[in-house]
């Protein structure tokens, strides 16, 4: 039988300095197979052990290097205050590169090898798509993953699946009703560009659900462009929207940074003068450096607070961030890291007997209605497996992402 990984080293009085050498030779290890990467908190013998397959590597990198940073930090905060239970709490975060195939994998491996308690913080949809039913079939908890895809949240929910944020289609419909009721426009003036998988089609599908509740009869009218992902192949999508009658005045996009900030600035180039909105899942931050100071007005919708915001839950983060590794700067993805984590960790201190996967999500599913620090209250229930339904919409204005209201939007270009 495999003895995993958190377990192979032994700390003890004869062989102290070998064991810490190997401690961090081993977490400084970087692969593309799935190695464990970028350790921060090294797990020992009688260590509480989470699981992450994230993408560390690739164009999407920094979503999962972000969210993983967040989910350290909470680490890192109750370690210091003791633990759970007496023990501390780590964090094994494997490499997917937002594929599909190396997520499964790696969810294999960190159930059925290294024995995690739970996989927490998990980023994107279809990577999503491959690891739920691995996590169902094995009565592991997945928790707090960075997406805000359906498949995410069934009715009535898996019981191993439990989300903190709020969904893609909470977040296109919240855009369209403000672009509806605030922008005075009509729902054939308002087109789609969305990653061609799951990610894509989960804001697409949320967004023209809420154009039918808007008066649209007939998605047809709707223009939607597309790309392929994990490419800057946007040209094509770009053609469709062009294409258009009538030009979009306002385009709801679903993708990720780097490609969007391509498709943007070709628009723009093409004399395309729609209003940009992007769903949180693009990265603002980046989304922002990669558009520099030339392009203003850019909208993305968030699923955690402004940074800047004078909330507890947000000042904790601040602390916690700096105490785990003052380089780091705070974002919008470690903020949900932190969030998502904190909430995991606040049920976990309910449970009074042994601390199991099952025992986990029970404690979950008890926690009903609770405060974390955030403008409302989250809740988590047998059948309410989504803690938050917040959406916080952002701009983009000289390259720095600020807070907005929808109110604000009296005017589309």
């Amino acid at each position: 039988m495999r003895v995993p990984l958190h377990k192979k080293i032994q700390l003890n009085g004869h062989g102290l300095q070998l064991s810490t050498l190997l401690l961090c030779l081993l977490f400084s290890l970087t692969s593309l197979s799935g190695k464990v990467k970028g350790q921060e908190i090294p797990c020992l013998h009688n260590s509480h052990v989470l699981g992450m397959s994230t993408v560390l590597s690739g164009p999407a990198a920094h979503l999962g290097i972000n969210m993983r940073n967040g989910v350290l930090a909470a680490l890192k905060e109750i370690n210091l205050q003791g633990g759970i239970q007496d023990r501390s709490l780590c964090l094994l975060a494997l490499d997917d590169g937002y594929e599909p195939e190396r997520t499964v994998s790696n969810m294999h491996r960190l159930i059925e090898q290294e024995n995690v308690l739970a996989v927490t913080g998990n980023v994107g949809t279809p990577t999503a798509i491959a690891a739920v039913p691995i996590a169902n079939r094995n009565h592991v908890p997945f928790f707090g993953a960075f997406t805000g895809a359906g498949i995410l949240r069934r009715k009535p929910p898996d019981r191993y699946v439990v989300n903190y944020r709020a969904s893609y289609a909470e977040e296109t419909a919240a855009m369209v009703q403000a672009l509806i009721t605030y922008g005075k426009l009509q729902p054939n003036e308002i087109a789609f560009f969305t990653q061609r998988d799951a990610y894509g089609d989960s804001g697409f599908v949320g967004g023209i659900a809420a154009l039918k509740q808007n008066g649209l009869k007939d998605e047809t009218q709707i223009t939607h462009g597309r790309y392929e992902r994990n490419s800057l192949a946007v040209e094509n999508g770009l053609a469709d929207i062009l294409l258009a009658n009538p030009e979009p005045k306002a385009i709801i996009m679903v993708g990720t940074y780097a490609p969007s900030a391509k498709f943007i600035r070709l628009a723009r180039n093409y004399g395309l003068n729609s209003l940009f909105l992007n769903v949180s899942f693009v990265g603002a931050a980046p989304l922002a450096q990669a558009l520099g100071n030339e392009e203003d007005g850019v909208i993305v919708t968030q699923v955690v607070p402004h940074l800047e915001s004078s909330l507890q839950i947000v000042q904790d983060f601040r602390k916690a961030l700096h105490r785990f590794n003052p380089a780091i700067a705070p974002t919008f993805g470690s903020l949900e890291g932190y969030i998502s984590t904190r909430i995991f960790l606040h049920a976990m201190k309910t449970v009074t007997g042994e601390i199991s996967r099952e025992s986990i999500i029970d404690a979950l599913e008890n926690l009903g209605q609770f405060d974390m620090g955030l403008a409302s209250q989250l809740e988590i229930t047998k059948i309410e497996h989504q803690a938050s339904h917040q959406v916080w919409p952002t701009i983009i204005r000289q390259g720095k992402v600020q807070t907005f209201d929808w109110m604000q939007l009296k005017k589309v270009p």
